[in-house]
């Protein structure tokens, strides 16, 4: 059975506000919780930006589900104290808490002063930081020089199962060298014959058999009108496409690239409707790839209402439609669903 999780967004609401609200998502029948790790907002109209790893251990001691986070070592976090991060919660919180490792977007890692390089280099710093974490989670003493330096680490206090790495990507090239490394694939919702070439990409690259999850980025409200608003006014930074979105060093930047964005525009890059049915068949095509675990993003401001009409309406038609393709199969085997 996939699971249902609710992404909570550090960029546009306070940190104490986001951990009330990821209480409500469990009450409300969400499966799990996945958060951001942002120093600055995407755009001004965000205007937040908590310290993620302060806010996991709140949110996994006032709740009881997973939750997880995506992080990018090498630039604000030194792989080794990223390790110990994530170990220190998977030692509090056993078999709950999960880490996604991505290359990074400038807007949160050049506060260092490091170069910002081109993607090639940042996928070679990410690789070298995902090995080092690794094999601090697994006890073993690190010793490493290279893109990152790390001089006699060890991790004295690690939980007794290293939590699940996994990479994030959202192209194919991406997809294909994470793969090699990565215990399963985080990416985000599109076009699904192009999410499709994302996982066989992930697929050939070494992540057959391996977790496919995915943030879905959607925008869902009363009317179309005001599902159309919440989205352009919350979320229309992150509709650049191509390596603008990893390049572009500040809120304002993003504000200002994005002035010709308009409302109606949101529903190429966004999963935009007043209809909980059309949110239903949207997320149902992407279960159709192999997903796992899908965590949803409503962009817009109104999330008690959103957490209300989803767990309340959409999640149980999902898990109904899952349940009765399992019985409609022979046993052991998942309808729909392409092998792993």
């Amino acid at each position: 059975m996939p699971r249902f999780g609710y992404h909570a967004s550090h960029e546009q609401f306070p940190p104490s506000e986001l951990l009330g609200l990821v209480r409500i998502a469990e009450e409300a029948g969400f499966d799990a919780a996945k958060c951001s790790d942002h120093f600055r907002p995407w755009g001004p109209s965000q205007g937040q930006s908590g310290f993620a790893w302060s806010w996991l251990g709140a949110a996994l001691a006032r709740t009881s589900f997973p939750v997880g986070s995506i992080t990018a070592p090498g630039y604000r976090y030194h792989p080794a104290v990223a390790a110990q991060a994530a170990a220190t919660l998977a030692e509090m919180f056993p078999g709950r808490f999960w880490l996604a490792l991505g290359s990074g977007q400038r807007l949160n890692e050049d506060i260092t002063g490091l170069p910002w390089p081109e993607k090639s280099e940042r996928n070679a710093r990410l690789e070298e930081c995902a090995g080092i974490i690794r094999a601090l989670l697994n006890g073993d003493a690190v010793s490493h020089h290279g893109r990152v330096t790390v001089v006699d680490a060890k991790l004295y206090s690690r939980p007794a199962t290293p939590p699940p790495i996994l990479g994030a990507a959202v192209t194919e090239e991406t997809a294909g060298f994470v793969g090699g490394w990565a215990d399963g694939l985080l990416t985000t919702s599109g076009e699904p014959g192009q999410v499709r070439k994302v996982v066989e990409a992930f697929r050939r690259g070494g992540g057959e058999g391996k977790k496919l999850v995915m943030q879905v980025g959607l925008s869902w409200a009363e009317s179309e009108d005001a599902a159309l608003r919440g989205a352009h006014e919350q979320w229309r930074y992150n509709v650049l496409g191509g390596e603008v979105n990893w390049e572009l060093r500040s809120p304002e930047q993003f504000d200002t690239a994005t002035k010709h964005v308009r409302p109606e525009d949101m529903a190429e890059s966004l999963l935009v409707s007043s209809s909980l049915d059309r949110h239903v068949e949207w997320i149902g095509r992407y279960r159709e790839l192999g997903f796992e675990e899908f965590y949803l993003h409503n962009v817009g401001r109104n999330q008690e209402d959103f957490i209300e009409a989803f767990g309340g309406k959409v999640l149980p038609q999902l898990r109904d439609v899952q349940s009765r393709r399992q019985e409609a199969s022979p046993a052991g085997s998942t309808s729909g669903a392409p092998a792993a």
